[in-house]
């Protein structure tokens, strides 16, 4: 049983805490800290968690707490690593690794040199959707994928979302803020990326909130939202990734995988489970059976995973070989766009083991 102490308790907490105290087997929420002391309070009685710690200094300082579960904002993400890492935690933290380029790659070089680890969010691809497509496409159910494309596309999270500016801050925009679901599902069902290409843009220099809780409130815009990048996969497939928080509409598919032999439609990479679709001529189009477990938001999946692999001595499939490969991606498109040309990527990703369908549920 590994020991959980988390820093942050915000709105993505909730979700983490249900799962850990109900559903995985394997990790177990000793304490929380929280920069606004009422939040850590709530989860405290509501969860019934033994420890409140008074900064997150007091809770890297605790001996019993094997794992530190990273839940602040993208932006904070690489101050709260670094501080548990140099304390000698293991860390599993939120999307993404860090808001830059540099601030992952500092990351990954303090956890090696420590001997620790680093886990992150998105945790998705573990779920029934993606893990069902990558058997599909294992299997050579489309035949020999030849092209990729991915959408997101939305008028961003201001008319909604009860504090929006960080959205548009230093850590921010679509890419950095879903693009990680997207990327990291490419990723694990067509492997690492060589190469890649892009152009951004910001349509909108500032964005007004709708939310109660900051109604009428200008928000300047720091960082692109719209997102056009081409990717050249290792194995030489091509795809192309769209994000962007400046469409009102659009009637496009979240991801699709295309073959010599037919189309897979891979369900909404932000969720477990979700609808597969495969289309090839001998059968036409028809909704595959999901063939594994964990089709509810099963946030905490990959911690649970990570606590697995730390004590079986072996990588996590969510580990930081991963979320620093996605993290080249999905800084490398505005980095190609200011360059006026394509990214040659520095790191590599091979894909880890399926996820092995027979385990019981809550089990890794």
């Amino acid at each position: 049983m590994k020991k959980i102490g988390i820093v942050g308790v915000g709105c993505i907490s909730g979700i983490y805490l249900k799962n850990i105290t109900t559903l995985f087997q394997n990790i177990e929420v000793i304490g929380v800290c929280d920069l606004i002391r009422e939040r850590a309070e709530n989860a405290v009685k509501e969860y019934n968690i033994p420890k409140l710690y008074e900064d997150m200094h007091e809770l890297f300082a605790d001996p019993e707490v094997d794992i530190v579960l990273n839940l602040t904002r993208p932006y904070q993400h690489y101050a709260v690593t670094k501080a548990a890492l140099l304390a000698g935690k293991h860390v599993y933290s939120e999307k993404p690794l860090g808001a830059s380029w540099e601030e992952g790659a500092e990351l990954v070089k303090i956890a090696e040199e420590r001997g620790l680890m680093i886990g992150g969010a998105p945790d998705t691809f573990l779920g029934a959707g993606i893990q069902t497509c990558r058997k599909l496409i294992d299997e050579g159910a489309i035949g020999e994928v030849s092209g990729a494309t991915a959408f997101l596309m939305s008028r961003g999270p201001e008319g909604w979302h009860p504090d929006p500016e960080f959205f548009y801050k230093y850590g921010g925009g679509p890419m950095l803020d879903m693009g990680p679901y997207y990327i990291t599902a490419l990723v694990n069902l067509l492997g690492g990326v060589k190469r890649l290409g892009g152009m951004v843009s910001i349509p909108r220099k500032q964005r007004v909130a709708g939310c109660q809780e900051h109604f009428g409130e200008v928000i300047d815009v720091e960082v692109p939202t719209s997102y056009y990048g081409v990717l050249e996969f290792e194995s030489g497939v091509i795809g192309s990734v769209t994000t962007s928080f400046d469409v009102y509409m659009a009637h496009l598919p979240t991801i699709e995988i295309y073959g010599t032999n037919g189309t897979l439609r891979v369900p909404d990479p932000n969720g477990f489970g979700g609808h597969v679709w495969m289309y090839t001529p001998e059968g036409g189009e028809r909704e595959i059976p999901l063939a594994f477990d964990y089709t509810e938001n099963s946030r905490a999946l990959g911690l649970s995973e990570m606590a697995s692999a730390l004590e079986q001595g072996r990588v996590p499939r969510a580990s930081y070989k991963q979320t620093l490969h996605v993290l080249e991606i999905l800084t490398g498109f505005e980095r190609a766009a200011k360059n006026g040309g394509y990214l040659e990527l520095t790191t590599s990703y091979e894909r880890k083991p399926p996820m092995d369908p027979t385990l019981p549920h809550g089990i890794l």
